[in-house]
């Protein structure tokens, strides 16, 4: 049920790709790259939104947080299938992301309420499979969605999911958070709980590797379609080649689930990172020396793309965990301040590179190099817990 909470948000960015097109034909023709935006400001809203759905949870239980959020995407969905201008689409993107903030966020927590540590790792990575694992049919059911209805149509979708999801969610998941473990809703526990979090010098350090992580991943999710369409002219095939890659990419989840208990979540992050270094050193290389016959473009790009998603997929699950680990007093807000930061800060680092996209791959592989290292640095700094 929880995965497919996570589900939701995943496909309502990833369906949104063959869209891109279509919605800059119809509302920015004279920029097409403004299109990106429709996922960007999805993404910045729910990063807001993340700010508010913890602490109403921790303050009326984890139940009717997620069913308001998931009224409120719905809503917001509806309105954008009205819209008729990219200003209005954006909008209800923005308002779509802050409901499905709350479900996103507050899934975080319950499984913060019944796990923790390795564990919790353990149970969020395969939360997280589905994640990655969503990607691989989004796009396929988007193009279906479309070809059927219209660019419009895939927002009619969304109001499906987020019916099956609240549905699901209130018949068959009990409470995780008893009313006598709820703290009241009041600017003196939110300041207090938030400074707690805050204050944490490891909260810190995980949420700053998370917000580039994520960051570089929702880079490439944001130039996907011309990339693989534009610059490697896959065209119609763009759905299959996306599917492979987050199949691909998902072995990630497995493994990471299969074995954190025994190599700790520290060790496994740092070591995903310190391949992704490699692998983008060598891209970047490859690429701005233009070292790559014709032929071979293409299959190193797709390799590239894999190890991407793949590193997200052993290392989010990890670092929630490790956000997390001292703060099951206050998981509503601690999940709520980690998730935001985290989801806001990879918007400023997305955006950017998304609009730089030149035609090539050259802005996104060394973003994704950047960010990488960086992240390395910080993680030698991240005690195990």
């Amino acid at each position: 049920m929880l995965a497919l909470i996570f589900a939701v948000i995943a496909f309502s960015i990833d369906s949104m790709l063959p869209a891109l097109p279509e919605i800059a034909a119809a509302l920015t023709p004279q920029d097409v790259n403004r299109a990106q935006l429709v996922l960007t400001a999805f993404v910045g809203g729910m990063g807001l939104g993340l700010l508010v759905g913890g602490p109403l949870s921790d303050a009326f239980g984890r139940k009717p947080v997620i069913t308001a959020g998931f009224a409120l995407y719905a809503l917001a969905a509806i309105a954008a299938i009205f819209a008729d201008s990219l200003t209005l689409l954006l909008a209800a993107r923005f308002v779509q992301g802050l409901g499905a903030a709350a479900p996103r966020i507050v899934a975080v927590a319950m499984v913060r309420d019944l796990y923790q540590g390795r564990e919790m790792a353990r149970i969020t990575s395969f939360v997280m499979m589905i994640f990655i694992l969503i990607p691989a049919v989004a796009p396929s059911v988007g193009a279906v969605v479309i070809y059927f209805v219209g660019w419009r149509g895939v927002f009619g979708s969304f109001v499906v999911l987020a019916l099956i999801g609240s549905l699901w969610m209130n018949l068959r998941r009990p409470e995780t958070l008893p009313a006598e473990a709820r703290r009241p809703l009041n600017l003196r526990n939110l300041i207090d709980a938030a400074r707690e979090v805050l204050g944490n010098g490891q909260v810190q350090l995980v949420t700053l590797v998370m917000t580039l992580g994520f960051g570089q991943m929702f880079a490439l999710l944001s130039s996907a379609q011309q990339l693989f369409v534009n610059t490697y002219g896959t065209g119609d095939r763009f759905p299959l080649w996306f599917a492979a890659m987050a199949l691909l990419s998902g072995s990630g989840t497995v493994l990471n689930a299969r074995y954190v208990v025994r190599l700790g979540m520290r060790r496994i992050v740092r070591m995903a990172y310190q391949m992704q270094v490699v692998v983008s050193a060598v891209m970047v290389v490859l690429i701005f020396g233009d070292l790559l016959p014709e032929a071979l473009r293409f299959p190193a790009f797709f390799f590239w793309a894999v190890s991407v998603f793949f590193m997200a997929g052993v290392t989010f699950g990890n670092l929630n965990a490790m956000a997390l680990q001292r703060m099951g007093h206050v998981a509503g807000m601690a999940a709520s301040v980690v998730g935001a930061v985290s989801t806001l800060g990879a918007v400023v680092i997305a955006a950017p590179i998304g609009l730089l996209y030149d035609g090539t791959a050259r802005p996104i592989v060394l973003a994704t190099l950047i960010c990488s290292s960086l992240a390395l640095v910080l993680m030698r700094r991240v005690r195990d817990s």
